[in-house]
């Protein structure tokens, strides 16, 4: 039965010390001599893969080096093991085709599978996903769509300074992955663009996101199953969906998700602030078999965009438990807002508003 606990939500300072060393003896491999051309036009996919399959088989620390210009890449899959650490420095622009159809039927743009000790640097991701959201507005038959980056069953990776806009689905994906930092990312979509969370990490141990800004529309960090060690600061959230735990419990037996920690972070034009999702299922009487214990909500303060700035609508078989909240100053257009429980246990320290139903 899945399960969340141990989940921390607060504005408390948190500071993050990384230390990136590159070896100063890297090979460094320029994928414009791999026949790459930075005209946005040219189909550089295979250039890109040419060198990436020299890189991974370099026994030295390599990097792959994208300079300025646009690069038209379609499906890439970038696969290890590898022999040594990688690098892939971008200064330029990676874009999808124009013609989302080009992707065909993956549901992946470009994916690092099985690969350790990866740094990407820089650079934009331009996924052009404009003409899928009309297809799929439209009710048309339309592919599944595609995640612009996703990194799985990864080890030790570093995502930095990546700007994503227009991804079709999902900017950034990790799933099956230990010991990752994102930081100072941009990922940006319009506010109506369906299903493009920022970032998604599922069954996953070790994940650090920080300095973030994320503008998609949908969840701008969404933690799925099997969720391990997660920690969130410095991250500018919206316009969007918040972020999310969840939806969890949609399998009978799934991993639930531990120790998520979300500090120092700005809501703005967000639907939602945090909060935690699980479905119900018929065969549990419609009632949610996800088991939600020792969540702290800490100094949250601002406006709520809905006259409910609280609501707990925990399960009737599974109701939530060591809920503490301290410290929650919450209003609607300088009024004072609500809230509502259901199925909650828990503790209130300091000052609360709206007034705990707890």
């Amino acid at each position: 039965m899945a399960a969340a606990k141990l989940i921390t939500i607060s504005c408390v300072a948190s500071v993050f010390l990384i230390f990136f060393i590159k070896s100063s003896n890297a090979a460094s491999y320029n994928v414009i001599t791999f026949g790459a051309k930075p005209d946005g036009r040219t189909d550089s996919t295979q250039s890109f893969l040419r060198a990436w399959a020299v890189a991974c088989r370099s026994a030295q620390a390599s990097s792959i080096v994208v300079p300025k210009g646009r690069y038209l890449i379609k499906n890439a899959v970038f696969r290890g093991p590898c022999k040594s650490r990688i690098t892939v420095q971008i200064s330029g622009t990676i874009v999808a085709p124009n013609d989302y159809r080009a992707l065909g039927k993956s549901d992946r743009w470009i994916l690092f599978i099985e690969v350790d000790r990866l740094s990407i640097i820089g650079g934009t991701l331009d996924g052009k996903g404009a003409g899928f959201w009309a297809c799929r507005k439209s009710g048309r038959n339309c592919p599944v769509g595609t995640r612009s980056i996703t990194i799985n069953s990864a080890n030790n990776v570093i995502v930095s300074g990546l700007t994503s806009i227009n991804s079709q689905l999902s900017h950034l994906v990790i799933s099956s992955c230990n010991n990752v930092i994102v930081r100072n990312v941009k990922f940006i979509a319009p506010a109506e663009s369906p299903n493009t969370d920022g970032i998604h990490v599922e069954s996953s141990t070790g994940v650090t996101i920080t300095g973030g800004t994320i503008q998609t529309g949908d969840d701008c960090i969404s933690v799925g199953r099997g969720t391990r060690n997660l920690h969130m600061s410095n991250i500018k959230c919206g316009p969007g969906h918040g972020v999310s735990i969840g939806s969890l419990g949609k399998d009978l037996n799934e991993d639930g998700v531990e120790n998520v920690t979300l500090t120092n972070s700005v809501f703005t034009g967000s639907d939602n602030g945090v909060r935690i999702k699980s479905w119900a299922r018929p065969s549990r009487s419609f009632n949610s078999g996800v088991k939600i214990s020792q969540v702290t909500y800490r100094n949250i303060q601002g406006t709520s965009a809905t006259p409910k700035a609280v609501a707990f609508d925990c399960s009737s078989s599974n109701p939530c438990r060591g809920i503490k909240l301290q410290d929650i100053k919450l209003t609607y257009m300088n009024k004072a807002a609500t809230s509502t429980c259901k199925n909650i246990g828990g503790t209130i320290s300091g000052v609360i508003m709206p007034r705990s139903c707890l």
